[in-house]
C-alpha cells in the first residue's frame, strides 16, 4: 500500500484483513452480551433472590443502554478521535463487564450492565466506520461479510456458551469471561488502528467550528426509551396505570417523547436527525429492523426459558438447542451474499420475514412430548429467514441517503434492533403473564368435583400412587397435587404459544413494509447496519 493510500486508510500499512478480524472478533463479544445472559437468567435469579420476570432486566436494560449512546457514538468519535472512542469504549464495556460478575445484588447488576451496554453501543459504528475506510470499495462486501457472521452468529452462540458456562462453573462466568477478549481487542486496535487523514480533517473542522453535542436531545433520547422501558418491563408486576410509579414513568416518555420532535428538528446538529425517519423507504427500514430485534432476542430468550422451566433440559442442552440455527445463519450469509447481486433487497427481506412468521407459526404446535430436533428445526427456520434480513436491510435502508447521513443512518438502524429486542422481550414477558393467568382460570373451571372428567382423573392418579406404596389419604393428595401441577403445565405451554402468535404477526407485518420499499442500484459497499 502507498504511503498516501496508507494515511487515508484505518488499517494504515498493516494488512486489512488483520484489521477487519479484531474488529469482528470486539463486535462479537459485544453482540454476544445481548444473549449471553438469557440461558443464565434461572441461575441470576436464584442467586440474586429475585423472580425471573426481575431477572429480564439483566436483557433489557443492557439492550437500552446499548440504544441510547448508538445516538451519540458516532458524533463523539468524530469528535475525539474514532480510535480513542472506540478502545475507551471497549475499555468501558471490559470493566463493567468484569463488575457484573462480581455483582452482589440485582441493583448492582443492573447499574454495571448499563455501563456495559453503554461501552458495547459505542462500538458497533465505529466497526463498521473502520471497516468502511479499510477496504477499497470493491472488497467491502467481503469485510462486511465477515463483520455479519459476527453480528448475526453471536446472539446464537451466547446461549450455549452461556448455559455452558453456568451449568459448568457459575452465571458469574457469563461475563467475566469477556475480560481476556477485551484486553486482547485493546491491544490489537491500539497496535493495528489509526484515524484516517479525512477524519483527523473532519475532527480538526469541528473543533475550529466549535460544534457541539447535542446533549438536550440525548438527555430527552435516554428519557424517552429508559421510561418506555421501565413501563414495558414493570407494568405487569405492578398493575399497569394503578401503580403511581407507572404512572410517573409513562408520563416521563410521553413530555421527552413530544418535546424531542421539535427540538431535534430545529437543532443545528440534532443527535438524532429525525428526518430520515419521516423518509418512506428509511422509516419503513426502521420498522422492519425493530420487528427482527424482536424476533431474534425474544426467541433467544422465550426459547431456552421454555426448554429448562417446562421440558427439563439444562442450561447448556437449552442453548444447544439453538445452535445448529446459528451455524445456518452463518452459511446464509455468504450465500445470500451472492444473491443479493441479483435479487433486489425488498425481496428478499420480503421473503425472510415471511420464512421467519411461518417458524414462529410451526411453535404455536407446542405440547409436552416434542423432542429436541423439534426445538433445533425451528431456530434453522429462523437462521435461514435472518440473513436475508440483516443483509438486505443496508442496502435498502442506504439508498437516498447522502454521505454525510450515513453515519445517522447507521446508528437509528442499530438503535431499532437494539430498541426492537427490548421491547420483544418486554411484551413477551407481558403476554406470558397475562395470558398464563388467563388459560390457568379457564382451565380451572373444569376442575371441579361435578366433572366426570375430573373425578375420573383422580380416581386414576390416586390408584397409580396408591400402587407406589403411598396410603389411601397420601395417594388422594399427590393425585390432586399432580393435577393442579398439570393445570399450571398446560396453562404455560398455552401462553408460550400466544407468543409465538404475537411474535408471527410481527414478522408477518414486515412483509408489506419490505414491498413499499424502492428498487436500488445494486452492488454498493454502503457500511453494513445490521448490529
Amino acid at each position: 500500500m502507498s504511503g498516501r493510500a496508507a494515511a487515508d486508510s484505518a488499517a494504515g500499512d498493516h494488512n486489512p484483513w488483520l484489521v477487519a478480524v479484531v474488529v469482528a472478533i470486539a463486535t462479537f463479544m459485544e453482540v454476544l452480551d445481548t444473549t449471553i445472559a438469557n440461558v443464565a437468567l434461572r441461575y441470576i435469579s436464584g442467586g440474586l433472590g429475585v423472580g425471573p420476570d426481575e431477572a429480564a432486566w439483566v436483557v433489557t436494560s443492557y439492550l437500552v443502554a446499548n440504544a441510547i449512546v448508538l445516538t451519540a457514538s458516532s458524533f463523539l468519535a468524530k469528535r475525539y478521535g474514532r480510535k480513542a472512542f472506540f478502545m475507551a469504549a471497549i475499555a468501558l464495556f471490559t470493566v463493567s463487564s468484569v463488575l457484573c460478575g462480581f455483582a452482589w445484588s440485582l441493583e448492582s447488576l443492573l447499574v454495571f450492565r448499563v455501563l456495559q451496554g453503554l461501552g458495547g453501543g459505542g462500538m458497533a459504528p465505529l466497526a463498521q466506520s473502520i471497516l468502511a475506510d479499510s477496504f477499497p470499495p470493491e472488497k467491502r462486501g467481503q469485510a462486511f461479510a465477515l463483520y455479519g457472521v459476527a453480528i448475526v452468529v453471536a446472539p446464537v452462540i451466547g446461549p450455549t456458551l452461556g448455559g455452558w458456562l453456568s451449568d459448568q462453573y457459575s452465571w458469574h462466568w457469563c461475563f467475566l469471561i469477556n475480560a481476556p477478549v477485551g484486553v486482547l481487542a485493546l491491544v490489537l486496535i491500539w497496535l493495528l488502528v489509526q484515524d484516517p487523514k479525512s477524519a483527523v480533517a473532519e475532527r480538526r473542522r469541528l473543533r475550529r467550528q466549535g460544534v457541539r453535542f447535542d446533549i438536550v436531545g440525548f438527555v430527552l433520547v435516554a428519557t424517552f426509551l429508559g421510561s418506555l422501558e421501565v413501563v414495558l418491563d414493570e407494568g405487569q408486576r405492578k398493575d399497569w396505570f394503578g401503580s403511581n410509579l407507572i404512572v410517573v414513568f409513562a408520563g416521563l416518555a410521553v413530555a421527552s417523547f413530544v418535546a424531542m420532535i421539535p427540538w431535534e428538528l430545529n437543532h443545528r446538529n440534532p443527535v438524532v436527525d429525525l428526518r430520515l425517519l419521516g423518509r418512506r423507504q428509511f422509516g419503513a427500514c426502521f420498522l422492519v429492523m425493530m420487528a427482527t430485534g424482536a424476533i431474534l432476542i425474544a426467541t433467544t430468550q422465550f426459547l431456552p426459558q421454555l426448554l429448562q422451566d417446562y421440558f427439563g433440559y439444562t442450561a447448556t442442552w437449552a442453548g444447544l438447542a439453538l445452535s445448529p440455527g446459528g451455524l445456518v445463519t452463518a452459511l446464509m450469509m455468504f450465500v445470500i451474499g451472492r444473491v443479493s447481486g441479483y435479487v433486489q433487497p425488498k425481496y428478499l427481506i420480503a421473503a425472510g420475514a415471511t420464512i421467519i412468521a411461518f417458524a414462529m407459526y410451526d411453535l404455536t404446535n407446542l405440547y409436552g412430548d416434542l423432542n429436541f430436533g423439534f426445538f433445533v428445526w425451528s431456530r434453522i427456520y429462523i437462521g435461514i429467514g435472518l440473513p436475508m434480513i440483516f443483509l438486505s436491510i443496508t442496502a435498502a435502508s442506504y439508498e437516498g441517503i447522502g454521505k454525510d447521513q450515513t453515519d445517522q443512518a447507521s446508528a437509528l438502524i442499530n438503535v431499532a434492533r437494539n430498541v426492537g429486542g427490548s421491547m420483544g422481550v418486554s411484551l413477551g414477558q407481558n403476554i406470558l403473564a397475562y395470558r398464563q393467568q388467563f388459560h390457568q382460570s379457564r382451565l380451572v373451571e373444569h376442575v371441579v368435583p361435578s366433572a366426570p372428567a375430573y373425578n375420573e382423573s383422580v380416581r386414576t392418579a390416586t390408584a397409580f400412587f396408591a400402587t407406589r406404596g403411598a396410603s389411601g389419604p397420601d395417594a388422594q393428595s399427590q393425585a390432586l397435587a399432580w393435577i393442579g401441577q398439570q393445570v399450571q403445565t398446560q396453562a404455560a405451554f398455552w401462553a408460550y404459544i400466544d407468543v409465538f402468535w404475537a411474535l408471527a404477526v410481527v414478522s408477518a407485518c414486515a412483509v408489506p413494509l419490505a414491498m413499499i420499499l424502492k428498487n436500488v442500484k445494486r452492488g454498493g459497499g454502503a457500511p453494513a447496519g445490521g448490529h
